[in-house]
C-alpha cells in the first residue's frame, strides 16, 4: 500500500494537492491480550498497518463500540486523545472474555485524474473495477469517489474465551470471525465472514498480512477472495499481529459522484 497518488479537490471542496499513501485504516493495540480492570488503549493507524499518516478526528468517528462479557462501551469524545498522527481510545476492560471493538468513519470525497485512479485501482488489486472501466471505455476519465472506512479489532481479556468476537456491529461492510482467533495457534486455519449491509459478500477480493512481533512484517500481503458464503480462510503461519482487509467499490447512484467505496479491516493477535 505504498504507491503515491495525487489528489485534487475542486468545486465546493477544499482545493489542494497532496500525496496519499493508500490510506487504509486499522484499529490496533500494542498487545491484544488485556487484563480485567487494567486501563488500556486501542488506536487508529490511518495509512498503513505500520505507519499512520494522519489522525482521525472525533467529528469523523461514528459507531464506535466495544463489547465483551457484561460489557458494552460506547465511547465519548473525552475518551479519545490525539498524539502526533495517531488517534487513541482509552477504556478499561471488564470481566474476562473475548472482546470486539470497532470504529466507523463518516464518508469523505476525493477527486482523482484518470492515471491516478488507474494507479489506485492497480495498487489495491481492484481488478474487477479496472476491467469494468476498460469495458465501458472510461479509462481516460477522472472520477469523484466517496469513501468511508469501518475497522474492528478482536481483543482477549484474561483467560476466558467467549463468543463476543462474533458480534455484528451493523457497519456498511465488516469482517466477523467465524472461529475465535484466541483459540488459534500457528498451523491452524482462521476463517472470517465478510458482510455487506448485513449479508454475506461473495467473490470479494481481500488481503491478509501479519507481523511476527507486532511490528516487523514476516509475510507480504496474501491476496484471497471470499467464497459463496462470504467466507475467507487462511492458515496461521506464525504468532503475532494479523489483519484482514478489503475495499468494496461500486458505481455511485449520486449525481456528480462516480464511485462509492467502503473499506473494512479487522485485526487480532495470535499468541505463542
Amino acid at each position: 500500500m505504498k504507491k503515491l497518488l495525487k489528489l485534487a479537490y475542486t468545486g465546493g471542496l477544499l482545493s489542494l494537492m497532496f500525496i496519499l499513501s493508500s490510506h487504509e485504516l486499522f484499529l490496533k493495540t500494542d498487545t491484544y491480550f488485556l487484563e480485567k480492570g487494567e486501563p488500556a488503549e486501542i488506536f487508529l493507524f490511518n495509512g498503513t498497518f505500520d505507519n499512520s499518516e494522519n489522525a482521525i478526528t472525533t467529528d469523523r468517528i461514528v459507531g464506535a463500540q466495544i463489547h465483551g462479557t457484561n460489557y458494552d462501551f460506547m465511547p465519548k469524545d473525552s475518551d479519545y486523545a490525539i498524539r502526533e498522527k495517531v488517534t487513541y481510545l482509552k477504556f478499561t476492560p471488564g470481566e474476562p472474555g473475548t472482546y470486539a471493538a470497532g470504529i466507523s468513519t463518516l464518508p469523505r470525497m476525493i477527486e482523482l485524474g484518470p492515471e491516478e485512479f488507474k494507479e489506485y485501482l492497480e495498487h489495491e488489486g481492484l481488478e474487477d473495477m479496472i476491467a469494468e472501466r476498460k469495458e465501458k471505455g472510461l479509462g481516460d476519465q477522472g472520477v469523484r469517489e466517496k469513501y468511508s472506512k469501518h475497522v474492528k479489532a478482536i481483543l482477549q481479556v484474561g483467560g476466558t474465551r467467549t463468543d463476543h468476537f462474533s458480534k455484528e456491529f451493523g457497519y456498511p461492510i465488516e469482517f466477523i470471525p467465524v472461529n475465535n482467533p484466541y483459540t488459534l495457534k500457528a498451523g491452524d486455519r482462521a476463517t472470517f465472514k465478510l458482510l455487506l449491509n448485513g449479508k454475506p459478500l461473495a467473490g470479494q477480493g481481500v488481503h491478509i498480512s501479519s507481523r511476527n512481533d507486532g511490528v516487523n512484517p514476516f509475510a507480504k500481503e496474501i491476496p484471497s477472495r471470499t467464497d459463496d458464503q462470504g467466507h475467507v480462510s487462511f492458515e496461521i503461519t506464525e504468532t503475532g499481529h494479523w489483519y484482514v482487509a478489503t475495499i468494496y467499490m461500486v458505481e455511485s447512484p449520486e449525481k456528480e459522484v462516480e464511485y462509492e467505496s467502503n473499506w473494512a479491516t479487522i485485526t487480532f493477535e495470535v499468541g505463542k
